[in-house]
């Protein structure tokens, strides 16, 4: 293993990749395959020596013996992972260092068990005594179970496509989800106050949110920041940020010294926050993907969109399955609102322009371009004129700015425009160029983004939206989308690889089917152990279905190429398949528990972040026991048909 590992840390050191959360999973998640083929080789030493040979001649026939396996085995494996780290937009983005590192991992360990193990062997054992083994218990049953198999291959072949379509079915029953909720003990609160508060309002909110959260003792510290950078540049005024926002960093003490989660701590926390009068208060994620159900609205009609979500935001609310629901609606703000008479402005020559850039400099400034500069050594100041703040707010102060008119005379502005208060959206969100309205929520354990989705979907609120308004994905909900639309076609390109590679091998184009026929049987497997276990469908069960694709055909190698070769030196069909079986069962037994050992700790969620990753430890267990139980038994059963088949095309023909 240190012999496969250490080489792939240099080739992530050539081509720029960095020790991060996927490639250090790619690494994990290869710990069982890396001894897999040393685990083949030396299994076959070991035969040949029990048949009498020293070590020397036993490693240098098993090897040779061995080494199409082994090849096709590793190259199938290899050829699953490359599609993967092709994928385009976000999903190639996660996917890229992961697949690569499994990739040229995988190949490393090739490398091990074709050069350095057969010489190991060939000089290390030699305290294996050659004697004849004995049939065991668990080869005479498999023989048992394989003559009977053989015997009525239809009925053995209607249970395995039952089994299949059985599976299938399931599928559909599994919730569908991006990444499960991610306990990184560390949140992020975010806190907004009306358009209009100041920034000691907003010091004052964000010291007694700061005061309630250090109360929990699940809270290690809080960092609060309030406001927002300032704006300068084309359109921005100069404005000094918005006072009105605050965030509040909060760091939990370790997992192992609190009792809830970090999702549960945020459930809890919510309703004492919300005593907060006069602030909108959202959970986000600090870093990374949010695990949040993101919905977008929008149109063109802005009124009737902010109508519409407000109604879908209380039927959310309504969800038991939601909580901390929040809409980016901007909220109002009161606003100075001036109207032009342009009957009277144009009797006074005075120009909508000129109004509208007189209330705009006395009341925000004029544009960063347009102010005059004082000059320092190092830079620049704006000299910024504008009314006194206490009478920005003085509607009589503001009727009596006087404007130019014809004959350079001045006229009050309440001469050719009448002002009054109003309010406004404080922000425009925009969406493809369209007004936009997310609704952001969090979803409760067990509550899976897929199933989320579906039942706002089913929301009367949802069904009666109006022409006007649509629903687009975004967040994390594009994402699921994208990666399982990714994910198809990189199984779909990976299966017709996988075929491609064994016709290359094997020189036929009849039993590299035979070996793809482990494939479906996986899938079975993988689905009952996510549906035994409540897990969801996401992105780490994903990679593992396709690293079941290689790892099944693994199996169905190393059956096939042993019949193949028996066959070729004359022995009788069933007799090489049987020997095939038994000769073979005992490897393929071996490299599945291997592979199960290196999963376990992280299908029982030791570890940091492990939560995240059941999923995909889970789902290779149950395909691998599947596939593994059932290849032994149906592929040589499709072997026998399809080889029949052969011979009597080849009769026919000649």
């Amino acid at each position: 293993m240190p012999l496969s590992v250490i080489p792939t840390f240099f080739v992530m050191k050539a081509v720029g990749f960095t020790l991060n959360n996927m490639s250090l999973l790619g690494l994990a998640l290869v710990i069982g395959i890396l001894v897999d083929d040393a685990i083949v080789e030396i299994e076959n030493i070991v035969r040949h020596i029990q048949m009498g040979k020293d070590p020397y001649h036993a490693a240098l026939e098993a090897a040779d013996e061995i080494g199409l396996a082994v090849v096709a085995t590793t190259a199938s494996i290899i050829v699953v992972f490359v599609p993967v780290a092709f994928m385009g937009g976000i999903p190639g983005q996660f996917f890229r260092q992961f697949g690569l590192t499994v990739a040229v991992a995988v190949f490393f360990s090739l490398v091990v068990a074709r050069l350095l193990t057969p010489m190991m062997a060939a000089y290390w054992m030699v305290d294996i005594a050659p004697h004849e083994e004995k049939k065991s218990w668990l080869t005479a049953g498999y023989d048992k179970i394989l003559g009977w198999a053989l015997a009525y291959r239809v009925p053995t072949l209607i249970l395995a496509v039952t089994f299949f379509v059985f599976s299938m079915a399931l599928f559909g029953m599994i919730p569908k989800n991006l990444i499960g909720t991610v306990d990184r003990g560390e949140t992020v609160l975010t806190a907004e106050l009306p358009p209009g508060a100041n920034i000691e309002t907003t010091t004052a909110v964000s010291k007694e949110l700061t005061r309630i959260l250090l109360s929990h003792k699940e809270v290690k510290q809080v960092f609060t920041s309030v406001g927002t950078p300032s704006q300068n540049g084309p359109g921005g005024r100069g404005t000094q940020g918005a006072v009105n926002k605050s965030s509040l960093y909060i760091v939990l003490v370790p997992r192992k010294d609190r009792k809830i989660s970090q999702s549960q701590f945020e459930e809890q926390v919510a309703p004492e926050l919300q005593k907060v009068p006069g602030v909108r208060l959202s959970f986000g994620a600090a870093v990374g993907l949010s695990g949040r159900l993101t919905l977008v609205l929008s149109s063109e009609n802005g009124p009737e969109l902010t109508e519409t979500a407000q109604k879908l935001l209380v039927a959310m609310r309504g969800m038991e399955g939601l909580y901390d629901i929040n809409t980016s609606a901007a909220l109002q703000r009161p606003e100075i609102l001036v109207k032009p008479n342009f009957d009277l402005a144009a009797e006074q020559g005075v120009s909508v322009s000129s109004i509208a850039r007189t209330a705009l400099v006395a009341t925000l400034g004029d544009n960063d371009q347009n102010l005059a500069k004082f000059d320092l050594s190092d830079r620049q100041i704006n000299i910024r004129v504008q009314i006194d703040p206490r009478y920005r707010d003085d509607l009589a102060t503001i009727r009596n700015l006087k404007v130019m008119a014809s004959g350079n005379r001045l006229l009050p502005i309440s001469s050719v425009a009448s002002l009054e208060m109003g309010q406004g959206p404080s922000q425009i969100d925009r969406y493809d160029r369209k007004r936009k309205v997310s609704i952001e929520a969090a979803m409760r354990r067990g509550y899976a983004l897929g199933d989320a989705l579906n039942d706002i979907h089913k929301l009367q609120a949802f069904k009666e939206l109006p022409k006007s308004v649509s629903e687009s994905p975004a967040g994390d909900v594009e994402i699921q989308k994208d990666i399982f639309n990714g994910f198809a076609g990189a199984m779909g390109a990976a299966v017709l690889m996988i075929y491609a590679v064994m016709v290359l091998l094997f020189s036929g184009f009849v039993h590299p089917l035979t070996i793809m026929v482990a494939l479906p049987l996986s899938i079975g497997g993988a689905v009952m152990g996510l549906l035994v276990t409540r897990e969801p469908m996401g992105m780490y069960a994903l990679i593992g279905i396709v690293m079941l694709m290689g790892l099944a055909t693994k199996n169905s190698i190393l059956l096939v190429e042993y019949v193949l070769t028996s066959k070729a030196q004359g022995m009788e069909r069933m007799a090489a398949i049987f020997e095939s079986g038994e000769a073979r069962m005992r490897p393929i037994l071996m490299t599945t528990v291997a592979m199960i050992a290196g999963m376990l700790p992280i299908a029982l969620g030791i570890g940091a972040g492990a939560e995240v990753r059941k999923s995909m430890a889970i789902a290779v267990i149950g395909g691998l026991t599947t596939s593994t139980l059932l290849t032994l038994v149906v592929v040589p059963v499709v072997f026998s048909l399809l080889d029949e088949m052969l011979d009597w095309f080849w009769k026919k023909k000649k």
